[in-house]
């Protein structure tokens, strides 16, 4: 059964992010344990802003101030998760390792998918959606057998 288009484009768009995160937590697992964890993470984040200067250019500009001022709650709201996704990836990945991550990740599928999909937009999903969140569940609890046996 092909795969649709929207799908595709899904996946390649996911596939970009998954790239992105694997090189974040490359740089973050090479990268010295700093006694104070927010150098790391603050100086990541300067290249990160310096990269999203770069590219606002290359989209519409003609409607930022305004933008912003409607969506500020949305805005604080999304840079407090940003900060604790970040605080939890430094401990996370320095102090367990990167295969640790199968935990965030499946927590993310569960809390994002879960929550804020299917409790807070009421999104619609089907039998597959909900076997993709069962199996989701059955890796954590592999993941802590395996972690108990090694």
């Amino acid at each position: 059964m092909p795969l649709s288009s929207l799908f595709q484009n899904a996946l390649a768009v996911a596939m970009l992010a998954a790239i992105g995160n694997a090189l974040f937590v490359f740089g973050q697992r090479r990268s010295e344990v700093a006694t104070n964890p927010f150098i790391f993470i603050s100086a990541v984040l300067v290249i990160c802003i310096s990269l999203f200067a770069l590219t606002v250019p290359f989209f519409d500009r003609s409607d930022l101030g305004r933008y912003v001022q409607r969506n500020v709650l949305w805005i604080v709201i999304s840079g407090f998760g940003f900060y604790l996704t970040f605080v939890g990836f430094y401990f996370l990945y320095t102090r367990f390792g990167a295969s640790y991550y199968v935990l965030y990740a499946v927590l993310s599928i569960l809390t994002t998918t879960v929550f804020v999909g299917l409790v807070v937009f009421r999104e619609q999903v089907n039998a597959f959606h909900l076997a993709a969140i069962g199996t989701a569940i059955l890796t954590v609890v592999l993941f802590g057998i395996g972690q108990a046996r090694s």
